[in-house]
Formats: structure tokens, sequence, C-alpha cells
């Protein structure tokens, strides 16, 4: 009896088996590993492409009660500019777009429509207007004039 401690030879079986078993979990766990770094980052570009084409389909409706009116059902223009343009679509960054829809532009037409600034929309709903429009982007027309409706 070593430093005072019996030896069970069941209890060391037990605990070996144990061991044996968690060295052999842990190995496959380890092999395991690359194969869902491989498989990650495709299921997460799936996923994002996912979200991007809700989030435009929402733009999309929400577009068509607030927007639709004076900028037209696709954005080619109406009582306002035609947003639906590859000009604008190619010279306006999401921040700039998402700001002009938030604030508006002062002295003219275009009222505020975020929520923060008294207008009716959420910043969700003002980015998936966003997302809409950019989802027109690859196949919008050639509007040099997209200013002047």
């Amino acid at each position: 009896m070593a430093y005072g401690y019996s030896t069970d030879p069941e209890l060391d079986r037990s605990t070996n088996r144990a061991m044996a078993v968690g060295a052999v979990l842990l190995l496959a766990m380890a092999a395991a590993f690359p194969l869902y770094l491989a498989y990650e980052p495709s299921a997460r570009e799936d996923a994002r492409a996912g979200q991007l084409e809700s989030l435009a389909h929402e733009g999309e409706s929400t577009w068509s009660f607030n927007c639709a009116s004076c900028h037209g059902a696709d954005g080619e223009g109406g009582s306002a500019p035609a947003l639906n343009s590859k000009q604008f679509l190619q010279s306006a960054t999401d921040e700039q777009i998402q700001l002009l829809v938030s604030v508006g532009i002062p002295g003219s037409p275009m009222g505020a429509y975020s929520q923060d600034f008294g207008g009716p929309l959420t910043s969700e709903q003002i980015k998936a207007i966003t997302t809409y429009l950019r989802s027109l982007e690859d196949e919008a027309p050639d509007f040099p004039n997209w200013r002047n409706p």
C-alpha cells in the first residue's frame, strides 16, 4: 500500500477504460475539426445569401407601400428620381442610401422616413429597402439622367 492508498484492480481497470474512451473521443473530435473547418465557410455563405434574399423581399414589400408612389414600382422614377439606375446604384453606398431614406433631403419632397426623425420606418425596414435596391443593381438600366424624373 503506497502512500497509504489501497489499490483495487477493478477500480484501476474501470479508470483505465474510461481514460481510453476519453482518448478515443478526443482523437475523433480532433479528426472531425478539419472537416468542420472545410464545411463551415460555405454554410455561412449560404446562410448569408438566404438572409439577403429574405431582406430584399421584405424591402420590396416596404418599397411598394412607402416609396413606389414617387420613385416608381421598380424604382424607374416618377415624380421623384429613378433609383433603379446604374449611375445611382454604382455611386451611392449602402450607408448613403440608408441616410437619405432616414433623414430625407431638406428642401425637397423627400421627407425623413426613419422613426428616429418622425417617419414611419424602423432601421431594419430602411436596411431592407437598401438591400432591395442593391438586388436591382445587376440588371439596372443605364439612365444617366436619373435625377430628373
